[in-house]
């Protein structure tokens, strides 16, 4: 479980999270959704340890982040694949700093992604990057799995890949998948919880199908409702 307590960070005059409290249930599929600047990136690298509250707490099964780095997988948005590696190199560099390592499942989902070991980072195409970077994050079988707009700027057909890859690989009751992207339409069906995040605050939370149920609305039609005036 991932509790955030009145957690607030700035960025010199940008307030990114502003007395954020929320639970993130584990063994769900959380969306976390909203506009440019609305503190999704800063909650996520929170998680992983890589900022740090200003004011309040983040415990991650009552411990603070900085121990629990070895029980989540980070899909960072920006792409961290070093060029001149091949994508078996890239996965033997991460096996080596993780003890989950599914070696198993890496070959499975490298012909299910339809890649090949040789293939070489620099001589690949956008989609395809994207797929190795999701490869070698679920890979390890990591209780947490954060992903930072894995959708973001890639072709219809490798965002469907990489959505039955999710669906595919997802452990219910077992793993948390924390899932942040403006693609609310393609993850629509495969969230089981929403936060809808503005200026650093909960603006609406809650079960995705109760949500649906109660406003009458699909998640991009609250997204839209929710934000209209954000901008």
């Amino acid at each position: 479980m991932i509790e955030f307590r009145e957690v607030s960070k700035h960025f010199g005059r940008i307030q990114a999270l502003d007395r954020l409290t929320f639970t993130f249930p584990r063994g769900r599929i959380i969306g976390l959704f909203g506009p440019n600047g609305a503190g999704k990136s800063t909650a996520l690298k929170m998680m992983v340890g890589l900022n740090r509250p200003d004011q309040g707490e983040l415990k991650i099964d009552g411990e603070i982040p900085l121990k629990t780095r070895d029980r989540i997988a980070y899909l960072p948005e920006v792409d961290y694949l070093y060029p001149w590696m091949t994508i078996g190199a890239a996965a033997a560099f991460i096996k080596s700093f993780y003890t989950d390592w599914d070696e198993g499942k890496y070959q499975d989902l490298l012909a299910f992604l339809n890649l090949d070991r040789e293939m070489k980072i620099s001589r690949i195409s956008k989609g395809q990057r994207a797929k190795a970077k999701l490869l070698l994050t679920v890979s390890r079988r990591a209780p947490y799995l954060l992903m930072d707009e894995p959708l973001s700027g890639i072709d219809v057909l490798t965002r469907e890949e990489i959505i039955n890859t999710l669906i595919r690989d997802y452990r219910e009751g077992e793993q948390t998948i924390i899932i942040s992207t403006h693609e609310i339409a393609e993850v629509e069906a495969l969230v089981d919880e929403v936060v809808f995040l503005s200026a650093g605050r909960i603006k609406l939370a809650g079960n995705a199908e109760d949500l649906r149920i109660e406003k009458g609305l699909s998640l991009v039609g609250m997204m839209k409702e929710a934000f209209r005036d954000a901008n």
